[in-house]
């Protein structure tokens, strides 16, 4: 357990450049007009280049130092966890506290759009987390495949899906059912459900796929 927690420290103290972008984009970004996007939704950067750090630079470098392939993907997933906590944090404390601030008439946040807040606060705050968790480990696993035939193949499926179901339409309303289901869910217990079993779904193949990985 104590090699975890130093391998999660370090993925943290490693993933600064993420930090740094992720705040330069929620300070800087201005919109215009009557209707706005809120800064608190750029924190969702975060979870988008975390992966990127983990997979590409931190693997490498940790079984260099000698950690071990579980410990190193535990700790990833606590990492994962941990960083999805903060963002919904961030974000929700920005969406109660600066977005009624706001010369603009309308701020838009995305847990208002997601039908999340209309379970209250709380349960939309553990809605966003959830589905931050799934978006991290669905990157992770799918970055680590990219050095493998299996990668480009899961490349190509996604690409297919999106290219063949978006013009039909019978197949569009399965996509769209897909992602409301996952995201765009007011339902809290079958949102977090569905979002936590996706996570440990993904979290499996990732430990297979980490098993044949190689530096």
């Amino acid at each position: 357990m104590r090699a975890i927690v130093s391998i999660v420290k370090r993925l943290l103290a490693s993933n600064k450049i993420s930090f740094i972008l992720t705040a330069l984009v929620v300070l800087c970004a201005t919109s215009s007009g009557e209707v706005v996007l809120s800064n608190g939704n750029y924190t969702w950067l975060l979870a988008v280049l975390t992966p990127f750090f983990f997979v590409f630079y931190d693997f490498k470098k940790l079984m260099h130092l000698g950690a071990s392939k579980k410990d190193y993907y535990a700790g990833c997933l606590i990492s994962y966890g941990f960083l999805a906590f903060c963002v919904s944090l961030v974000n929700t404390l920005i969406h109660l506290l600066i977005d009624p601030l706001y010369p603009a008439k309308t701020v838009i946040n995305l847990m208002d759009v997601c039908k999340w807040t209309e379970n209250g606060i709380v349960a939309a705050g553990f809605q966003q987390m959830c589905f931050l968790l799934l978006v991290m480990v669905f990157l992770h696993v799918l970055l680590s495949m990219q050095a493998h035939w299996y990668g480009w193949l899961t490349d190509a499926v996604l690409a297919a899906i999106i290219c063949i179901f978006t013009p039909i339409a019978p197949l569009r309303e399965i996509l769209s059912g897909f992602f409301q289901i996952i995201m765009l869910n007011g339902n809290a217990i079958l949102h977090i459900g569905v979002c936590l079993l996706l996570s440990a779904a993904l979290s499996l193949v990732g430990l297979v796929v980490l098993k044949r990985k190689t530096l």
